[in-house]
Order: C-alpha cells, then sequence, then structure tokens
C-alpha cells in the first residue's frame, strides 16, 4: 500500500479588486491579518480592464492589488480563507450592500496556483462549503502555463512575471524552513 503524505504548505496570496481605494484600505489589510497572518508583499496598482463583469456593481476604473503573506498555509486551508474573504467584503459593502471591494484568496506552489472562488465550472473542484477550486496557472521548466480557462487577466506577462517572483519568494521561504535544499549560485536547485 502507498504511504499518504501531506503535500508542502503554500503560499497564500490574495487578489484585491476595487475602484475606490479610499478609507477602508488600511482597515482591511489590518483585519485580513488574523486570518492570512502578516502581509509581506503589495503588488503596485495593476490595470484591471480585461472585463467589466465588476463596474456595475463596484465602479470603474478598476483595478487591482496582489498581496502574498508571509506565513506559508496548509493547502487544505483555502476554502477558510475563502469564506473569510467574502466574511470581509460584506463589512465593506456600502449602504446598498454593493461591494466596495472583490477579494480572491489563492494558493501558490512550485507547482500552480489555484484560486478560491464560489463559481462553478465544470474545470473546478468542489472544496465544500459553496467553495471551488480553480486551477489558473500551471508551472513548468518554460513557466507559468495558461489553461483554457485562464482569467485573461491572469494569463498576462505581467501576472506571470508578478507570479514568478512571488513563486522564487515561497521557494526561499521552504528552504529556510528545511523543506527545500536551499538553491545554488546558478540558481538551479
Amino acid at each position: 500500500m502507498r504511504t499518504l503524505r501531506e503535500p508542502l504548505p503554500a503560499l497564500a496570496v490574495l487578489s484585491v479588486l476595487s475602484a475606490d481605494w479610499g478609507p477602508w484600505w488600511p482597515d482591511i489589510r489590518d483585519e485580513l491579518a488574523p486570518v492570512f497572518g502578516e502581509c509581506d508583499f503589495v503588488s503596485d496598482p495593476l490595470d484591471f480592464s480585461h472585463t467589466t463583469y465588476y463596474d456595475d456593481e463596484m465602479g470603474s476604473p478598476l483595478t487591482r492589488r496582489i498581496l502574498a503573506f508571509r506565513d506559508l498555509a496548509p493547502q487544505e486551508r483555502l476554502a477558510d480563507l475563502k469564506l473569510e474573504t467574502v466574511r470581509l467584503e460584506t463589512a465593506h459593502a456600502r449602504a446598498d450592500g454593493t461591494r466596495r471591494v472583490n477579494l480572491d484568496p489563492g494558493l501558490l506552489t512550485q507547482e500552480r496556483l489555484v484560486l478560491a472562488t464560489g463559481k462553478n465550472f465544470p474545470h473546478r473542484v468542489y472544496l465544500g462549503r459553496g467553495i471551488y477550486a480553480d486551477l489558473t496557472l500551471v508551472y513548468t521548466r518554460t513557466g507559468w502555463q495558461n489553461q483554457p480557462w485562464t482569467f485573461p487577466d491572469y494569463a498576462s506577462p505581467e501576472m506571470h512575471r508578478l507570479f514568478l517572483g512571488l513563486r522564487e519568494r515561497y521557494r526561499d521561504r521552504l528552504a529556510a524552513l528545511g523543506l527545500l535544499p536551499p538553491r545554488d549560485q546558478s540558481g538551479r536547485g
């Protein structure tokens, strides 16, 4: 019989999408800490013009920031992370109930980027409690590879570069924890 093993912990990432980066932004960053741990990476604002899906609810122009967190997360926490972000979206909604922020958590590993969503599609795997896992990007020797269903913004070279940098940070963190051998001077390993 084969011995089952727990996978390595993942780097928790969070997409924050909004048209209004007002006074709620510092508050919500503080509220993320008990859920995700200390935030140690915040991207510059990224253009979000690949779709108008959120414009009616959230306004425009929309921009996105990608956050990453110091503490690595067990991979089975993905659904919990999504449920917490839904709670935060609701807590920071406008008086009419529309969202001012969209929070999409994900887990980055050496092999993949998986995002959590509440929307079902044939390629998504149900995790329970209304949450699905979306295999968004796959890492190969040639870099990040899009899937047929990868959202256009995640398929962009800019996002591939951003997630390549986060993957390197993740690998360095694994090595510091003794979960990977340190990379040699050539960058291999």
